[in-house]
């Protein structure tokens, strides 16, 4: 009967240890939502009337506290020129994950060229007459009114929009495509709640073992019980 224990013991840890996901994959401490189109909007408050801008489609907000209507997030790092904003955006839009992304934030700077001399005649008269300005800004994401688009943008330390003629390029993400822990509500896996198919296959065939060992251990017993009473 021992040796019974022993067997079934040791086939439910191998089975725990196979389902443990690798610590090196999961969000113990920090968790991470994508915005997986282009409609997901970083809000300043806890209202649609205090949007700033559209998140980079593909990359990921680091979640604060989640809500059922707005989560808390926080979007880029301090690493000069980069400045870390905090803000809220709707939950039902975000999709969470369960793991740390390589590359969460979108690190872009974009580059503007003001025209100053507008060809009047006080700069036609000096040759050395700066007749453009060019600066450049942190982007963040953009935002669309009135037909045009602007881009919210990190300035010398201040936070404004500029308008854009075309929309910046730059590389999208696709881990979480690959990795299949997402959740769009923020529930299961995303939550570090839920077994992957794998792991649930490798219990149950470690509890049909386990059983297979209880029936054959009964049966044995019963063998014996019955020679037993034969032998009397």
């Amino acid at each position: 009967m021992k040796a019974f224990i022993m067997s079934v013991l040791g086939l439910l840890l191998c089975a725990a240890s196979l389902a443990a996901p690798p610590l090196t994959a999961r969000a113990d401490t920090l968790r991470y939502a994508v915005a997986a189109d282009s409609n997901v909007w970083f809000y300043a408050a806890e209202s649609e009337e205090d949007r700033l801008f559209l998140l980079p489609e593909t990359y990921y907000v680091r979640v604060l506290s989640e809500g059922e209507r707005f989560t808390a997030v926080e979007y880029l790092v301090n690493d000069p020129p980069y400045r870390k904003v905090m803000g809220y955006c709707e939950t039902e839009a975000l999709t969470f994950v369960d793991f740390i992304p390589a590359r969460p934030f979108l690190r872009k700077e974009i580059k503007v060229t003001y025209d100053l001399a507008g060809g009047d005649a006080f700069s036609d008269a000096f040759p050395d007459m700066f007749g453009s300005i060019e600066r450049t800004f942190v982007y963040y994401g953009l935002r669309y009114e009135g037909g045009n688009r602007y881009a919210y943008v990190l300035y010398e330390g201040t936070f404004g929009y500029i308008p854009l003629a075309e929309e910046p390029a730059y590389e999208r993400n696709d881990d979480f495509l690959s990795v299949p822990s997402g959740s769009v509500d923020g529930s299961s896996a995303a939550k570090g709640g839920g077994l992957k198919t794998v792991h649930i296959v490798v219990i149950c065939i470690a509890c049909a073992a386990a059983v297979g060992v209880a029936v054959f251990a009964l049966k044995g017993r019963r063998r014996s019980s019955d020679r037993g009473e034969a032998e009397l």
